[in-house]
């Protein structure tokens, strides 16, 4: 009689239990990496095939540890293995193992993992029992029911111990702990169940015929083993790929995260457990060594730390912490994430220091001007009301003054638009530097400035804007650039008005008289000029339906041949007859509609009405039609022109464009480029009221006039005059000089027009040869036939 246990050194083969060891740890390792792969999968199938998988594995690993250590136990007696109950042991070690593993993924259940521990423990106890009832030997078998109770408690509780590891570590480590607690649940119950055997040697006891061989059965236990073999190689070759693939993937991952402008972290609890280079650069520090750190560190206030756990996806602005101690505006969003199988959350941070330096430059420029840094329209405009509401409980007095430029226009058409920039950087300095200190000086657009003065009375705002203008003329004397004038105009509240509007409205208005009174000045409001601005307001609306009420109507007057008295043509004279104001004199009208801009629309209807009038004469007389600047000016003027001469069947040759000198020192370029695309066309040009502008003779010259209309004011009295004859004479002989025919304008007398006729003067116009009517009283001239009417007589 003899024990398992008894005989472990002297009747085992050393090689053999080592090998049935090495077998048990590498069966072992790799059903605790199938597990992991298993529990990592996303797929049910995907789940079931890897427990099947590590079933297989474990199962067979088990099954070959029990008969590789029992081929090594040598008892010197006649022995045998039973198949149907070996290939048995064999199903119960491979099912329980899988049932196992399978309850220990099962999601939901508590305590899964322990519970698959002990299953497995189950199935490694049925395997060894069965195999050992397969074990046939010639001897009495007897057992100890206490050992036996020993390896079924032994291999249950490791079991446990060896899932429950695996299910709650996730490092390499745990797993490693987790597949030696495997292999001793493994190994302790073989060795405690074998001794609890004891074989009493009894020559009676005959082994059956059927009973395989050990050394068949080492054969089927050397291909189990290589089969445990080849699923460890896998295994170990799934692991390394899979280790490299989320290698290369949190490679890409943290690239990715590297090349994010904004900061991200990965946080469980209040720990950070990676972080992107961007974030390591805004606290000043590097990725690696806030890696375990705490992100109250950075994020201080608990409020906000709570408030990303309670508003996940939820942006909002807080203060981050630099490692130095310096606070960053910040905007900060938490995410929910699964992090290495594990709950965590992601924090994005994005550094708002270059936004809040953005909205204060849109709130700086929302209130100032960007070129000169005065306040601009709009934030006068609240400094304005917010001063008047002051005054009014205070019972105090402020002054609008409103300052405007000089020709600045021409500073820029000389000097180009950046030196128009730099005075007007240079004047917001100088007046500024004229101001007290409670007083607001702003530009209101253009070269238009304004200032909100505290005064006591007027007398404090006049030397105000003579201070301003002292400061300006002295600096002047000063520089060698562009000179800056500046007129000024003066409101106060409450003597001259009770709200911002009007306050604005009448130093608007007082500042257009200091222009109109010689600039360089300044100017208070009175109330007469209120009145004259509200009539000129009424007049420049009125002007603007005047076609449209078919207010307005053309005249006639005609131009004469000195020598023959014979009509040569007319010219063309606009007429406004308001329904409440009567007759509006052209002196009155003309000027507000040049400056309103309505001249455009009423000179080229007075074009096309001129021009379809006359085409429709049969005689071909020539028609002048006077043209302002600002239609000189305006770049669609010679396509209107060309249009209006298609449309009406006019010849170009029969229509004359009379222009005054003042029109062509605004721009001269452009005026120039105008008449000659209009000569171009064919259409005649002459030069109106010739003396009372600028520069006559060079105008001559530079343009390509075809005529000189005389100004009235020199023929009047021509005849008694001898300084009025001698500039006659003189324009006269420049023209025979130029080739150029001259008319003479306001003939009103026979001795004026005899002294026209003696001088060898072209054409004459005046009342004398017709007054300003329509066309039809000229029928005569216009279209042929009888004797003319005496219209000298008329006159």
């Amino acid at each position: 009689m003899f024990t398992v246990i008894g005989c472990l050194r002297d009747a085992h083969d050393p090689w053999l239990v080592g090998l049935a060891a090495s077998i048990c740890a590498l069966s072992a390792i790799t059903t605790i990496q199938l597990l992991r792969h298993a529990r990592k999968s996303g797929s049910l199938r995907g789940r079931a095939l890897w427990i099947a998988i590590g079933a297989l594995s474990g199962g067979s690993g088990i099954w070959a540890t029990h008969f590789i250590a029992m081929l090594a136990f040598e008892p010197g007696l006649p022995s045998g293995y039973n198949l149907p109950l070996t290939i048995l042991s064999l199903v119960y070690a491979v099912t329980l193992t899988g049932a196992g593993l399978s309850i220990a993924l099962t999601r939901g259940l508590p305590g899964a993992a322990p519970i698959g521990g002990v299953v497995l423990g189950a199935g490694i106890a049925a395997m060894h029992y069965t195999g050992m009832a397969a074990y046939e030997v010639s001897g009495q078998i007897s057992w100890d029911p206490i050992l036996v109770a020993v390896s079924l408690l032994l291999g249950a509780s490791l079991g446990a111990g060896a899932l429950a590891l695996s299910s709650t570590g996730s490092a390499p480590r745990s797993h490693l702990v987790a597949a030696l607690l495997l292999v001793l649940a493994i190994c302790s119950h073989h060795f405690t169940a074998m001794g609890a055997v004891t074989i009493v040697p009894d020559g009676s006891v005959e082994i059956s015929a059927a009973a395989v061989p050990p050394r068949w059965l080492a054969a089927v236990v050397a291909l189990a083993s290589f089969a445990i073999l080849l699923l460890a190689c896998a295994a170990v070759a799934l692991d390394i790929r899979d280790r490299r693939h989320a290698s290369r993937e949190q490679d890409r991952l943290r690239s990715l995260a590297n090349a994010a402008v904004e900061g991200l972290l990965v946080c469980t609890g209040d720990t950070i457990v990676s972080a992107n280079d961007s974030f390591a650069k805004l606290v000043g520090t590097t990725s690696s060594d806030l890696i375990g750190a705490s992100l109250s560190n950075f994020l201080a206030d608990g409020p906000t730390r709570l408030s990303l756990a309670a508003n996940p996806d939820q942006a909002f602005e807080t203060e981050l912490r630099e490692t130095g101690g310096a606070r960053i505006p910040v905007e900060v969003i938490f995410h929910p994430v699964s992090y290495g199988a594990q709950p965590h959350y992601a924090v994005a941070v994005r550094d708002l220091r270059a936004r809040r330096r953005a909205e204060g430059q849109i709130r700086y420029l929302a209130h100032h001007d960007p070129l000169t840094g005065l306040a601009n329209r709009a934030s006068f405009h609240r400094h304005l009301d917010q001063e008047i509401k002051r005054a009014k409980l205070a019972g105090t007095k402020i002054a609008v003054l409103c300052l405007d430029l000089d020709r600045f226009k021409e500073v820029n058409d000389l000097f180009g638009h950046a030196a128009g920039d730099n005075m007007l950087v240079h004047v917001a300095k100088l007046v500024t530097s004229a101001l007290d200190e409670p007083n607001l000086l702003a530009r209101l657009g253009g070269d238009e400035f304004a200032i909100i003065a505290e005064c006591d009375h007027a007398v404090s705002a006049g030397r105000l804007a003579e201070r301003i203008l002292e400061e300006l003329r002295r600096a002047n004397a000063e520089s060698s650039g562009p000179l800056a004038a500046m007129s000024i105009g003066i409101a106060l509240f409450p003597d001259d008005a009770g709200d911002r509007e009007v306050l604005l409205s009448y130093a608007d208005t007082a500042l257009y008289r200091a222009k109109a009174e010689g600039r360089g000045t300044y100017r208070f409001f009175e109330q007469k000029m209120g009145a004259e601005v509200r009539e000129r307001r009424l007049i420049e609306h009125d002007l603007r339906h005047a076609v449209a009420r078919s207010e307005m109507r053309v005249v006639f007057q005609p131009q004469t041949d000195v020598s023959t008295g014979e009509v040569v043509g007319f010219e063309a004279l606009l007429r406004w007859h308001h329904p409440e104001r009567g007759s509006v004199s052209p002196g009155i009208f003309i000027p507000i509609a040049e400056e309103s801009g309505s001249i455009l629309q009423i000179g080229e209807w007075v074009l096309r009405q001129t021009c379809r009038e006359a085409a429709s004469w049969p005689r071909p007389l020539s028609v002048a039609v006077n043209v302002s600047a600002v239609q000189i000016h305006s770049p669609q003027f010679v396509q209107t022109v060309h249009e209006i001469l298609y449309e009406t069947g006019l010849k170009p040759a029969r229509l004359e464009i009379e222009i005054t000198e003042t029109a062509l020192i605004r721009d001269p370029s452009r005026a120039q480029a105008t008449l000659r695309q209009l000569k171009a066309l064919g259409v005649r040009i002459a030069m109106d009221d010739f003396g009372t502008g600028y520069s006559s003779l060079s105008n001559l010259r530079a343009y390509p006039f075809d005529k000189i209309k005389i100004d009235g004011s020199f023929i009047r009295a021509v005849d008694t005059n001898e300084q009025t004859a001698a500039i006659v004479r003189s324009v006269l002989g420049l023209g025979r000089g130029l080739g150029l025919p001259v008319l003479a304008e306001g003939v009103e007398t026979d001795g004026e027009l005899r002294f026209l006729a003696a001088e060898n003067c072209t054409a004459a116009q005046g009342y004398l040869m017709g007054r300003p009517s329509p066309i039809e009283t000229f029928r005569v001239h216009t279209h042929g036939g009888g004797e003319p009417p005496d219209e000298r007589a008329a006159a």
